[in-house]
């Protein structure tokens, strides 16, 4: 039986009111008083606490407003997205965003205190009960200081980050608010937003793809100009303050923040690099398939024709729960729980922000997840993959909050790996070799998406920052830097290029998550090779998984692959092992085109 669920979520749980609610203005109010008497104490008596003694205190007042901060980010972050035009939650966003320097910089000042400790005094103060949990991160900060400025220049420059740097993040919000493509549909020309205009270029219908795809590229191209001042003025910043700082190597902070060697991202990026091949054999032959030569970058996540019909909110919700409960009741019984309580706005409507994304509360132990649902099978595995976040989210929330901060690239494994077992649902259920075929053409874009497009993104920021350190880029540089990154990544297998993704895609301009664009392919090939354990295991690793996504928050992943899984990340045997899995769909695509074409 289907469900019957609204795509409309309920953000008044949390605070009545949207961004006039006043139950959130007093929460907000409240978080200040506290960061605000937090970071007075810590200035008038650090130095007066050489021997840590206060150090338990000032923890737990730490771990106190920290999910406060989360909770208020994840409100306004919603607020913004339902409505991008909302520009009361936008100016809360100004607000939040500076309770969250304040409360930035009474971390550095705590994190001072830790790196002034005497070794004998540390040790003493890291073994006592409250502590000791805590032990990973907190050691983790007490190192990660040592080359920082000192917390007097780290709080300036958070606190000039949010008119500055975060500032620029927030105006190119305001940019994708102004995207406006004018599309005619049955007789009447509707003005789409960026959402709308981006579920266009995936669909089924070629002739609407590349008409979108040539709005979509003129659209940001008149915004271009604006979205290359918003860029360079963010990587400015980034890189004058690596630069008093004394980092030579842009890419230090994502693998920090990532809790991942540069010798495990090479590793990762030689094997997907030796995917290239596979991977362009398949879109050669989904090419022939739309009668082309060669696909054009729109044809690329485009699915192919299909008599299937649209897959209803309520049918998706009920094959993700099903989907998940072959593996997991625990794990079906949280997307059951989304779905009824109203957790997920996916509605198709004007004036949503595009993407989708999953935020925690907390707080209320609850996430959110936000997209734009149309009814195609990839709108199904979106949804999966957020669904993936919202259990990784609910697996930590009983830690200390110290201890559910898990970086980015392992965020990304759990969501991937939900959407590996509704793709192996889907295509479990096909009934035709048409609909087989149909599936594993999803799948096959996933492995293009994180192997080549994300590499292509890679690339592009890389070689991006390497230049922005010699003076500004103008729009047409950007464009170049782009279409050369994608040519590199695609190698021959494309048709045409999309110079401007780099104004269009939000990632770039994500203040939060320096390099929003590797962690991805980690997540998905790390995984595959979870997905194969599973297999291999059955039942009796579900517990273990549940393990692994627990001690995400409180090891590097090197030792979370040792110690969960037995490999070595920083080498390519297990990365090489898990492209291989992924690219392995291309031979039964190949084998299912000639069937249907002998018949």
């Amino acid at each position: 039986m289907k469900r019957d669920y609204s795509m409309v979520w309920d953000l008044d749980t949390f605070f009545p009111g949207g961004s006039a609610s006043p139950v959130f203005t007093a929460f907000v109010e409240e978080t200040e008083r506290l960061t605000a008497d937090l970071l007075r104490d810590l200035k008038e008596n650090g130095n007066r606490d050489p021997d840590g003694g206060k150090l338990a205190d000032w923890t737990s007042k730490l771990q106190q407003i920290q999910p406060r901060l989360r909770e208020a980010d994840s409100y306004v972050t919603c607020l913004t997205s339902q409505q991008v035009a909302d520009r009361k939650a936008v100016a809360w966003t100004e607000r939040v965003q500076t309770l969250s320097a304040r409360y930035r910089q009474a971390l550095d000042l705590y994190d001072a205190l830790l790196a002034a400790m005497p070794e004998p005094v540390w040790q003493s103060r890291i073994g006592e009960p409250d502590l000791k949990p805590l032990s990973f991160v907190l050691n983790e900060r007490r190192e990660g200081t040592k080359d920082k400025l000192p917390p007097v220049l780290e709080g300036l420059a958070s606190e000039l980050a949010v008119d500055g740097y975060h500032g620029w993040s927030e105006h190119y919000g305001t940019i994708v608010s102004q995207i406006g493509i004018p599309w005619e549909e049955d007789g009447k020309t509707v003005m789409l937003s960026a959402g709308q205009a981006f579920n266009k270029r995936e669909d089924a219908d070629p002739a609407v793809r590349d008409r979108m795809m040539a709005e979509w590229e003129k659209a940001w191209a008149k915004q271009a100009d604006l979205c290359a001042d918003a860029l360079n003025r963010l990587a400015g910043f980034r890189l004058k303050l690596y630069g008093l700082r004394g980092w030579n190597d842009v890419l230090k902070e994502p693998l920090r923040i990532n809790r991942m060697s540069r010798a495990t991202l090479d590793a990762m990026w030689t094997a997907v690099n030796d995917s290239i091949e596979p991977l362009k054999k398949y879109m050669s032959l989904k090419a022939g398939l739309i009668g082309k030569e060669k696909l054009d970058w729109q044809d690329v996540s485009a699915p192919l024709p299909s008599d299937q019909s649209k897959i209803t909110y309520g049918e998706a919700a009920l094959l993700i729960e099903e989907a998940f409960a072959r593996f997991s009741p625990r794990l079906a019984d949280l997307a059951r729980r989304a779905f009824r309580e109203r957790w997920i706005e996916a509605e198709d409507r004007p004036g949503k922000r595009p993407g989708g994304f999953c935020t925690d509360y907390p707080l209320e132990r609850e996430t959110r997840i936000f997209m734009t649902y149309s009814g195609t099978p990839g709108n199904v595995s979106t949804l999966a993959h957020e669904l993936g976040h919202a259990y990784h989210g609910e697996l930590v929330f009983g830690l200390p909050p110290f201890n559910q901060d898990y970086a980015m690239n392992v965020a990304e494994t759990a969501s991937t790996f939900a959407e590996g077992l509704v793709s192996d649902e889907l295509l479990a259920r096909a009934a035709t070799d048409r609909e087989k075929l149909v599936l594993l053409d999803g799948r096959l874009q996933s492995a293009v998406s994180f192997c080549m497009d994300i590499r292509a993104r890679f690339l592009f920021e890389t070689r991006f920052y390497g230049r922005r350190a010699k003076g500004m880029l103008e729009a047409a540089e950007l464009n170049e830097l782009m279409t050369e990154a994608q040519r590199e990544a695609f190698g021959d297998a494309l048709g045409s290029w999309h110079p401007h993704f780099w104004a269009s895609k939000l990632h770039f301009y994500a203040t939060d998550v320096p390099f929003y664009n590797f962690p991805y392919t980690f997540g998905y090939l790390f995984s595959t090779g979870l997905q194969e354990v599973a297999e291999k295991e059955g039942e009796i690793f579900r517990d273990r998984y549940d393990a692994l996504l627990q001690d995400t928050g409180v090891m590097t992943v090197e030792d979370l692959a040792s110690r969960h899984l037995g490999v070595k990340l920083d080498e390519p045997d297990f990365w090489r092992g898990a492209v291989a899995r992924a690219v392995s769909d291309v031979v039964p695509f190949e084998e299912l085109i000639r069937k249907l074409q002998t018949r």
